[in-house]
């Protein structure tokens, strides 16, 4: 991976009162630096013809030729040809299903690899992690695996929401859930609260935005981890 590249994973689209991407804008700008041609990915929407147009509307707004990969005459082409991708939130199995059956799942990894810039929001954050077994998503399709893209070495778990004690909800908190995860297994799962997003280069791994990120790892009690820490320490970096 370049030394200006790199991979942008964002809790949320939208936070309350704001417009899309509103909060995540001036972040997007700098990551991207001197790519202009971004590819968009709406497969965890069912209507990806109007989730493409108001990805690529918002993008324009910020200087940026999008097209959506769903348009594509041949998908692994566009993956190729791109400056970078952004794949946008919705339902994780659903996305990366599409993925699977496109094919595209080592493609993404081996160009991000090379050096194009990564932007996920929500779902697209999830596949970045090695699986989407931490997503908060109804598994409303079947994907061949849970494997995902494994662009780093941590579970994401996107819209992270502490526990309410004022709730009389007696259903598993998010953070209950998690700690089952981590009963089975090992890796490190990293609770993003919206407002937050992550941006991870080779070697370090930054919180950003607000509100801030719950850590999580086997045996250990959770951490707490505010905007402007470099957290590589406890969930690991991509190589």
């Amino acid at each position: 991976m370049s030394s200006s590249a790199g991979i942008l994973l964002v809790s949320n689209s939208t936070i309350h009162g704001h417009g899309y991407l509103d909060h995540v804008e001036a972040q997007i700008g700098e990551f991207l630096g001197n790519a202009r041609s971004v590819l968009f990915f709406p497969f965890a929407l069912w209507d990806r013809d109007t989730y493409a147009a108001k990805a690529a509307a918002r993008f324009a707004e910020m200087g940026y030729a999008m097209t959506s990969i769903h348009s594509a005459i041949n998908p692994h082409d566009a993956v190729a040809a791109t400056d970078a991708i952004f794949i946008g939130g919705g339902n994780t199995f659903r996305l990366l299903k599409a993925l699977q059956d496109l094919d595209l799942v080592e493609l993404i990894r081996r160009r991000v690899r090379e050096g194009m810039p990564y932007i996920g929001s929500s779902a697209g954050s999830n596949v970045a992690g090695p699986t989407i077994r931490t997503t908060n998503d109804m598994p409303i399709v079947q994907p061949r695996s849970f494997d995902a893209i494994s662009l780093v070495p941590f579970q994401l778990n996107p819209h992270f929401q502490d526990p309410d004690p004022r709730s009389t909800h007696m259903g598993e908190t998010r953070e209950e859930r998690i700690i089952q995860f981590l009963e089975e297994n090992e890796t490190p799962v990293l609770g993003l609260r919206e407002g937050a997003w992550v941006l991870a280069r080779s070697g370090s791994v930054i919180l950003k935005g607000a509100n801030g990120a719950r850590i999580f790892r086997r045996g250990e009690a959770p951490v707490e981890a505010k905007p402007g820490d470099e957290i590589s320490s406890l969930i690991g970096a991509p190589e």
